[in-house]
């Protein structure tokens, strides 16, 4: 199994440890806590559904409702997004009466889509 894993991505012909690289990684490197909530943040983004409710949210400022009626789906599959969305702090609410609208919480969420789009379609 090694060796076919070898064969498909390039290794060193010997062991060396650059030790100054090293030390310039590790000084360099995020605390693993820092790291973990940054791999938690990126699963958020793991759910088509969720990439969906933000796409809608970058056109407006909407009730669960809308959303709902936008991407055909029940408000409680939506409501459960939300949530998951609102406790990653990509999305934020504000009450208007009854209804709850919801938006981006910040510029950063557009950033990190828009960055991600820009990826996938260099190839």
């Amino acid at each position: 199994m090694f060796d076919m894993i070898r064969n498909e991505i390039e290794c060193c012909d010997s062991v060396e440890v650059h030790e100054e690289l090293l030390k310039i990684v590790s000084e360099k490197m995020p605390a693993e806590e820092k790291l973990y909530d940054l791999s938690e943040l990126y699963k958020v983004f793991g759910d088509s559904t969720r990439i969906r409710i933000l796409f809608v949210l970058f056109e407006a400022e909407v009730c669960v409702c809308d959303l709902a009626a936008a991407l055909n789906m029940t408000q409680s599959a939506v409501s459960h997004q939300l949530k998951i969305l609102k406790r990653n702090r990509l999305v934020k609410s504000r009450r208007e009466g009854k209804s709850i609208f919801y938006s981006l919480a910040d510029g950063h969420v557009r950033t990190i889509i828009d960055q991600g789009m820009e990826h996938i379609e260099e190839g």
